[in-house]
């Protein structure tokens, strides 16, 4: 026998903002903490940009590290601080909430930031200059373990901070405002926007201040730009919407599958009003609305089965390891459609962390002058992508998104699906012209025997 429950007694956030305005209150929220949150971003983003862009370069010509072993230095440390922003939602959303998480991950980051940056300005903590005629003298244990302490230091912050910031600022609209719903995606269209022109000054003035003025003021004024971010961030406080911790969704995935398990015998029920709703249990996360029901996977619909036994237990709060709403349900089945997404990007992103590292070796090798004076910084050649992308965001959501949604009827322009992939296209593209000019340059290289010597300047063309 099965059975059905609904409770409806829970505040929405329509009744939050109407007794805000009741008692002449300001709701907190909406476009005027912006200001902030765009503040917190450039500066950081100029920070983490400046901080990691032009790294192998420190590595092989401040600390002497052949250049196989820097590259795996970057690359462990970048795979490190892809990971931790597991660990930095489950406390976010457990316990500590958006905002709390963001501060204490950007001071552990600048804690980082200042270590390596000492370490550059410091002679005791880095190797001596190379003489002329003699081998580079590499780095010492306690050289590389201040770097590898640093490293971390900035992988555990980004942990805190990158799953967070994005989401904090979506927090400050009201998903059930249709003003505010049309305001949340030009958030996320400005914010890259403005993540972009940080990135662009960071690759461009940042590296060439690391190339030709010094490592010191290279490393320093990003650490001075990430203390700004930190201020400009938590100075907003009072305007922000702060949403509490809804609990862990790692925990609520997993209490899914537990109980879908362990009813898997059971017969599946022939109308899907029948499985269980919670309205007041789901409220926290659920503030955008509720996930309806849906007709795949339908053994994970057991987890949300009604039997005797859980209506004669748990009438005030079900053991959710047992029984779960079927808005947890369809959680667990959004997160496992997204999978083959996540999935088509793990090539791209493969080839697209080489652009800090070996990349860079080769941009070394090209003709960068654009004056007899002067020359394009090695690690600016970057500012190509990211005008690329600066180009594309405007043109997308000043041209693109108008024209298409005449045709299409989409508020967006186009589907995220849609839009997804037309990137993935130009980047497949893009990698298979980069691929070919690698194969041209080697051969040339081959060509002129001067593949293991320094780098001397050839035309390929």
């Amino acid at each position: 026998m099965y059975f059905r429950r609904y409770l409806h007694n829970y505040t929405t956030m329509e009744d939050i903002q109407q007794k805000a305005h009741y008692h002449g209150k300001r709701p907190k929220g909406g476009l005027i903490t912006m200001p902030f949150i765009f503040a917190n971003e450039v500066c950081e983003k100029l920070a983490v940009v400046g901080f990691q862009t032009n790294m192998i370069s420190y590595l092989t010509q401040q600390l002497h590290m052949p250049m196989t072993e820097a590259a795996n230095t970057l690359t462990n440390f970048g795979g490190t601080a892809s990971l931790t922003p597991l660990l930095g939602a489950f406390i976010a959303d457990s316990f500590a909430g958006r905002f709390w998480t963001i501060t204490v991950a950007s001071i552990i980051y600048q804690i980082g930031m200042v270590s390596l940056t000492l370490s550059a300005i410091l002679p005791k903590l880095r190797p001596p200059s190379c003489q002329n005629g003699q081998v580079c003298q590499e780095a010492n244990t306690g050289q590389l373990a201040i770097l590898y302490i640093s490293l971390l230091l900035t992988a555990i912050g980004s942990g805190g901070i990158r799953p967070c910031v994005v989401a904090f600022g979506a927090d400050q609209f009201d998903e059930t405002d249709e003003k505010q719903k049309t305001s949340t995606w030009k958030f996320f269209n400005w914010y890259y926007f403005c993540m972009g022109v940080s990135m662009l000054v960071a690759v461009t003035v940042i590296v060439y201040i690391q190339d030709y003025v010094g490592w010191g003021w290279g490393l320093g004024v990003p650490s001075i730009a990430m203390a700004i971010s930190i201020v400009a961030f938590v100075f907003g406080y009072p305007l922000y919407r702060n949403m509490d911790p809804s609990g862990s969704p790692f925990t609520r995935l997993v209490q899914v599958c537990v109980a879908a398990y362990k009813k898997r015998n059971l017969a599946m029920v022939s109308d899907a009003k029948m499985l269980y709703e919670n309205e007041e249990l789901d409220a926290s996360i659920s503030v955008a609305g509720r996930l309806l029901h849906t007709k795949q996977m339908k053994f994970l619909d057991k987890a949300a089965i009604v039997t005797q036994e859980d209506y004669a237990k748990y009438q005030s709060k079900p053991n959710l390891w047992r029984l779960n709403t079927v808005h947890r349900v369809e959680e667990l089945k959004s997160l496992l459609r997204m999978g083959p997404i996540w999935a088509s990007g793990i090539l791209l992103f493969t080839a697209y962390v080489q652009q800090n590292t070996f990349s860079l070796q080769q941009a070394k090798t090209m003709n960068r002058h654009l004056t007899k004076s002067f020359q394009i910084p090695a690690g600016s050649m970057s500012v190509f992508t990211l005008t690329s992308m600066l180009a594309t965001i405007v043109f997308y959501d000043r041209v693109f998104v108008p024209i298409m949604k005449r045709f299409t009827g989409v508020e967006r322009g186009v589907s995220f699906l849609s839009r997804m992939a037309i990137g993935f296209t130009i980047s497949i593209l893009a990698t298979l012209i980069a691929g070919f000019m690698e194969i041209k340059r080697k051969n040339v290289a081959f060509a002129h025997g001067l593949f293991d010597l320094k780098p001397h300047l050839v035309r390929c063309l």
